[in-house]
């Protein structure tokens, strides 16, 4: 049904909390009667989605009684327990969705009794492998990471309670189920929520998707409804947002004082968004003046909880039956240390916890609001962006920004806490984890010293932050830095592939002139003088006619590439399940990464994630890269990919690197095997083909590599801290073949299903010994053409192309009777004067020579044409 015009809020107001979003955006809420009385409305500062639905019962946005907050969760996971039965529901894990419910996954853990909870996290935490992971796609934040201390705890066959705030579209939950079902499969999911929110064309995918993966699920909630949006409502949502700052920031620029000396000392009750911050710093709003008048900033006290030691503070690694136990005896005690630090006379009191950090502060305000005589609310603070309007008919009041306090993983950035300015606290609460105790938060402009300016008593109470012990490689390895590395690099701000399709762990050295000319870079690297990773060849600008044999090359080899990516991939599924996370090796492996990805998700809907990382032929592959990996996923679950093998010496440098790192960093589980497309040198067991045939990709370089460079890696650029370099072209965009050449081989994949995944059986079946007859190869070329120098000599078409676009080449050897696949190579070498010569019994259908001697007189003056 439709929602009444008027309700009574948990506030005592006679106004919805949604009417103010809903009359100027014309969002409706319709359904059950009580969705008015559980929901709001906000507008999000997001631009994934305008509207936020904002719950009266969870705790986090709005203060609400600890005691509704838990008892909503409890009595879910109640019903929960009594659809499954009394032996299934004791084998049920619950899983709990960070941020937001975090707390309500944990209560309905409370309400089944017996079973374990988990919540996943977006705080990573060194030496504690992942379980698995996945994305919240409309969310400010994405990555979910789960990461229990006992591994075993997902693996049984018992039901798996999922539990968020809402269910909206369902897609988080379909993408949770979908990673955890591919490693742990079980015949039974139970999806709880505060309310169902689906729309009618979502609502039947969950179903379908039961019987895709042949288990039940069911759905468990309190109130369901739909919200109905306009056309054009994300548009005029950021319209309005935008129109509100504007206002907000003109609201504080004439509210600013006349100078330093003539700040007041919080004169204000309510900080709404628009209020003038200089006067009222952390506080953003229109404001109301409050009518007890100005009062000085509150007075802080420590308040030492005695937590229990070895108690979990929290779900983030799980938490038993056991601990709840321990929990529950814990909490009288800790609860009166908290009354006895009150100032005499509170009468409202807030607990305060702490974005993830929702249940321990839950339970310790229920235990308060239990035991005193003071009215007592419970919220947190959060990272989700919120604009804040100062009208009764706005969820949203006030809204506190301080900055982010206990070194997020992504970076520094604001944090929020939403309807605490004004809503008349005698004291308040914080409740942080021993993480989040920094100088950050005791800052002037930190959470503290904001909650000082709307309330006489600030108190805070530290839980200590679990971490699982270290297994013992891990304790024993040498102590490095604790730098939090930054997240991926994304399209379409670094490169123009798509956000989905590849993560950069790379820095981008865009705006740093790293270009020299080709003879230039040859000679320092050949006299010792420079290392070939320190600078970039100028980026060769293919001609008309050139691009034209790309395109062309393209038509005629699309299926023949669709073909080896699906075997390959197949041969990756089956020696690497459930859920391998691909690592290619920027930049040639990149698109061949994607390639794979894709065919996994069109072939078997696998949404595998991907990433491209350094590596640097005599410097090895780029260790914060793999330690970044090593935080987010299970190293046994990396497959590492790259485009085609020459003479195997990335291979050989892949292998030895990863030695080096696990040995260094006490972390165990890289696979060093390469999965490539094409593997003419026979250098790797997992391949897509042996034969030596042009791919595409490897004609142009960064026009069909997402407009990214080459890798660099240069002292005065990468420190010991930060990821490898690499160059965004974007002044390349309208040569950029990218996208296009990913779209023409994916158009092909229906056609050679069925034959790749027979070729991949049989390969599965054989012997796929590397027999390394190019490594050999190279070497007798080396000598016979007086090179002596291995690393002058690059096998293959691929490796070819490349020494003929960004290397000074000394000439190509081509075997006898080749023919188009060498159509490219030929262009290039008429176009740089480079002779052809073609030899008989040459395991690759080319060799490229580096000039052995080089120097600028040994070539014309252009660089371009070598003297014998």
């Amino acid at each position: 049904m439709r929602r009444p015009a008027r309700h009574t809020t948990p506030a005592g107001a006679d106004t919805w909390s949604g009417t103010w979003v809903a009359e100027r955006l014309g969002v409706e809420l319709t359904g059950d009667e009580r969705l008015p009385g559980l929901l709001g409305l906000a507008l999000r500062r997001n631009p994934k989605r305008a509207h936020l639905l904002v719950s009266n019962v969870l705790g986090k946005h709005v203060p609400q009684a600890p005691s509704v907050v838990h008892g909503h969760g409890v009595e879910l996971g109640r019903r929960v327990r009594r659809l499954l039965g009394e032996d299934a529901a004791g084998r049920a894990v619950v899983l709990g969705y960070a941020e937001t419910a975090t707390g309500l996954g944990h209560s309905v853990a409370d309400g089944l009794g017996t079973a374990p909870y988990l919540h996943s996290t977006r705080r990573p935490v060194a030496g504690v492998a992942t379980a698995g992971g996945f994305e919240e796609s409309h969310s400010h934040a994405t990555s979910h990471l789960l990461l229990p201390e006992d591994p075993a705890l997902l693996a049984g066959d018992g039901p798996l309670v999922l539990v968020d705030d809402e269910f909206s579209t369902g897609n988080t939950v379909l993408n949770t189920v979908r990673a955890l079902h591919a490693r742990y499969p079980r015949g039974r999911y139970v999806v709880v929520a505060l309310v169902d929110m689906r729309s009618a064309a979502d609502a039947g995918r969950l179903e379908e998707f039961g019987r895709e993966i042949g288990a039940r699920i069911d759905l468990v909630t309190v109130a369901s409804g739909t919200v109905r949006l306009p056309d054009g409502v994300l548009e005029k949502g950021q319209a309005l947002v935008a129109q509100h700052e504007a206002a907000a920031e003109a609201g504080r620029a004439a509210a600013a004082p006349p100078g330093p000396s003539a700040r007041c000392p919080a004169p204000l009750r309510d900080a709404p968004e628009g209020a003038g911050e200089g006067a009222h710093p952390g506080a953003r709003g229109t404001a109301r003046q409050d009518p007890t008048g100005p009062r000085s900033p509150g007075t802080l006290t420590r308040v030492d909880l005695r937590w229990p030691a070895g108690l979990p503070d929290g779900g983030r690694h799980g938490f038993t039956p056991a601990h709840r136990t321990a929990l529950e005896n814990a909490l009288p005690a800790m609860a009166a240390r908290i009354s006895a630090a009150l100032p005499e006379g509170t009468h409202r009191v807030l607990i305060l916890g702490f974005e993830e950090l929702m249940y321990a502060p839950l339970r310790l305000a229920t235990e308060l609001e239990r035991t005193t005589g003071a009215e007592v609310r419970y919220s947190t603070t959060t990272r989700s962006p919120v604009l804040a309007v100062d009208d009764p008919g706005y969820a949203i009041r006030t809204r506190l920004v301080f900055p982010a306090h206990d070194d997020p993983a992504d970076g520094p950035g604001e944090r929020y806490a939403y309807n605490v300015a004004g809503a008349g606290f005698d004291a308040v609460v914080a409740v942080v984890d021993s993480a989040a105790d920094t100088p950050a938060l005791h800052a002037p402009d930190g959470l503290l010293a904001r909650l000082a300016e709307h309330t006489p008593r600030v108190l805070l109470a530290v839980v200590p932050s679990y971490v699982p012990a270290a297994p013992a490689a891990v304790q024993d390895a040498p102590e490095r830095p604790a730098t939090m590395l930054p997240e991926p690099l994304r399209g379409p701000a670094f490169s123009s592939y798509a956000p989905e399709e590849v993560g950069w762990l790379l820095q981008d050295l865009s705006d740093v002139t790293l270009e020299a000319p080709t003879e230039e870079r040859e000679e320092a690297i050949q006299s010792g003088g420079a290392h070939y990773a320190e600078s970039l060849p100028v980026e060769y600008q293919p001609s008309e006619q050139y691009q034209q044999l790309f395109h062309d090359a393209l038509e005629a080899s699309a299926a023949r590439l669709a073909h080896a990516v699906g075997v390959v991939t197949e041969t990756v599924l089956a020696e690497r399940p459930p859920r391998p996370v691909l690592v290619s090796l920027a930049r040639a492996g990149t698109p061949v990464g994607i390639l794979m990805r894709r065919w996994a998700l069109h072939r078997h809907g696998l949404d595998l994630p991907h990433y491209a990382v350094s590596i640097v032929r005599g410097r090895g592959i780029d260790a914060n890269a793999l330690r970044w990996l090593a935080a987010h996923h299970d190293p046994r679950d990396v497959v590492f990919v790259d485009g085609w093998t020459g003479k195997g010496a990335i291979t050989r440098e892949l292998a030895q690197a990863v030695e080096e790192f696990e040995k260094a960093e006490g972390v165990t589980g890289f696979d060093p095997e390469i999965a490539v497309l094409a593997d003419p040198g026979s250098c790797v067991r997992t391949y897509g083909t042996r034969e030596d045939y042009l791919i595409p990709s490897a004609c142009l370089n960064s026009t069909v590599s997402g407009l990214i460079s080459r890798t660099v890696l240069r002292a005065d650029l990468v420190g010991p801290d930060d990821y490898h370099g690499a160059k965004y072209y974007r002044d390349l965009a309208g040569a950029d073949v990218s996208v296009a050449f990913l779209d023409a081989v994916t158009a092909r994949f229906e056609e050679v299903t069925e034959a790749a995944r027979a070729e991949a059986k049989e390969l599965l079946a054989a012997d796929r010994t590397p027999t390394w007859e190019g490594w050999a190869a190279v070497e007798r070329i080396s000598e016979e053409y007086g090179i002596h120098d291995v690393n002058l000599v690059k096998p293959g078409v691929g490796e070819t192309t490349r020494v003929l676009l960004r290397r000074v080449p000394w000439k190509v050897l081509a075997r006898t009777g080749a023919g188009s696949d060498l159509d490219h190579v030929r262009l290039l070498a008429e176009q740089r004067g480079v002779p052809v010569e073609e030899v008989a019994d040459l395991p690759y259908t080319c060799v490229g020579l580096i000039h052995p001697r080089f120097t600028r007189g040994a070539t014309g003056a252009d660089g371009t044409a070598v003297s014998r």
